[in-house]
This record gives structure tokens, sequence and C-alpha cells, in this order.
């Protein structure tokens, strides 16, 4: 192989290389960061949305309820 065409053939490799590279990072959808904004991704309105109903406000019913027999039964030991 020439000299000559071994620099096409690599040239060329570059540029599908690059131009595959840029095909595939148009294909992704993410979210960017620009100017303070948070975008959301080109198919956000695609997306499935995940639903979690809220739940009890006060997390630990067991716990406080343990500990208010604890110092019930603490109170009725004192006397």
């Amino acid at each position: 192989m020439t000299r000559n065409a071994q620099l096409r053939r690599t040239s060329a490799t570059l540029a599908l290389t690059v131009a595959v590279g840029f095909c595939l990072v148009g294909a992704t959808g993410c979210q960017v960061s620009m100017n303070g904004q948070t975008l959301p991704s080109p198919y956000y309105l695609q997306d499935d949305i995940q639903y979690f109903p809220s739940g009890p406000e006060f997390k630990l019913p067991r716990e406080a309820a343990a500990l208010k027999a604890a110092r019930a039964e603490e109170k009725l030991n004192r006397r």
C-alpha cells in the first residue's frame, strides 16, 4: 500500500469515527445545565412517570409508642 493511499484511508476512518460519534451524542437525551437552568432531555414527554404516594408524616409511630409506655412504666415504678 502506498503512503498516499494509507493517508487517505486513515483520514477517511477518522472522519467516519467523528461522524458516528456526533450521531451517537445527538441521539442520546440527557439533562443539560445551561446558565443555571436544568433543562430536560428532548424525550421528557415520552418518559414514564413514577408516582410514590406520600406516607405518614411521622415515620416512627411504634418507637414513639414504646418510649411512651416505657416512661409510663418508669413513672409507676418510682412511686
